[in-house]
């Protein structure tokens, strides 16, 4: 039985799903002593909160292109793959330079988890004989992942440290929680003690932007919280889920703050096979929608 074909280092091959995006690779000088590091973005099409939510843009880049260039800028990961439904999504993650594996629909209704996309993808690559030794699963709507935090999670887990790391901001928010009868309860602390921040020990919010764990164990435990875990510190201030209008908002107006050009991660040249496009060959020309031509939340144009 042939072994299954590994990613070589910086290429993007395509699978069977999206054939017509991206040339296969014929070969590519060097390879990674361990096994790839793959970069998986879920991007379905449908959204309640903000229609057409995975390309809306913050600071002129669609979510879904910022997920992709965040995940390409980091040094240990070699291949990103985005799992959608929509044609404008899929166009818009190959001109970032990402993959495409078509998500069917059963896998794209808001009941549809994160973990059911995750599975599918990795069944499309090993359909194709790729087997990825580590995952970093990442989310679109999180518009402000550093690079470094995606390394320093991929880092632990492929050196055998942690089968599971994922984004968590500091906290020190006293929670509460109402009862059955409306009252409200103390979560995380004692309320008739009130003590100061610096005397007490963060905790740690998981802002769902990443999560980097082995494609073996994630196939076997079918979640990615699995074995030990432990968690990168991000920046609380770019820790924003957008969910809905108010978030979209707010992290358009951070991105000039928060954004900062961080150098291209030079890919090492690729001999390719460009077969002859068909007529079906060629994507739509979609392009992502800016906060100035956007639907408004209500579906009017």
């Amino acid at each position: 039985m042939r072994p299954p074909r590994r990613f070589p280092y910086g290429s993007a091959p395509v699978c069977p799903q999206f054939a017509s995006a991206t040339p296969r690779l014929r070969s590519v000088p060097g390879m990674r002593p361990t096994g790839p590091v793959v970069a998986v973005v879920p991007a379905r099409a449908g959204s309640k909160g903000i229609p057409g939510k995975n390309l809306r843009a913050v600071g002129g880049r669609s979510l879904v292109r910022r997920a992709v260039e965040s995940a390409l800028a980091a040094t240990t990961i070699d291949a990103v793959v985005v799992s959608t439904d929509g044609d404008a999504i899929a166009a818009e993650a190959v001109s970032a330079g990402a993959r495409v594996v078509r998500r069917p629909p059963e896998l794209s209704g808001d009941e549809a988890s994160s973990e059911s996309a995750l599975l599918h993808v990795l069944d499309a690559l090993t359909a194709t004989g790729e087997e990825p030794e580590v995952v970093v699963f990442l989310q679109a709507t999180s518009p402000f992942i550093d690079p470094a935090d995606l390394d320093a999670a991929v880092t632990r887990v492929r050196d055998g440290h942690a089968d599971s790391v994922f984004a968590a901001a500091p906290s020190h928010a006293f929670l509460w929680r109402l009862g059955a009868d409306g009252s409200a309860r103390a979560v995380n602390h004692d309320q008739a003690v009130r003590p100061r921040r610096q005397d007490r020990d963060p905790e740690f919010r998981e802002t769902g932007a990443f999560t980097a764990f082995r494609a073996a164990a994630f196939r076997e435990h079918r979640h990615r919280f699995h074995g030990r875990v432990e968690l990168v510190v991000v920046d609380g201030a770019g820790a924003i889920d957008v969910d809905d209008p108010a978030d979209l908002a707010l992290a358009s107006a951070l991105a000039p703050r928060l954004d900062r050009p961080e150098p291209r991660r030079v890919r090492p040249t690729a001999r390719i096979d460009r077969p002859e496009p068909g007529p079906d060959d060629h994507a739509p020309d979609h392009r992502p929608t800016t906060e100035s031509d956007a639907p408004a939340p209500n579906g009017a144009p």
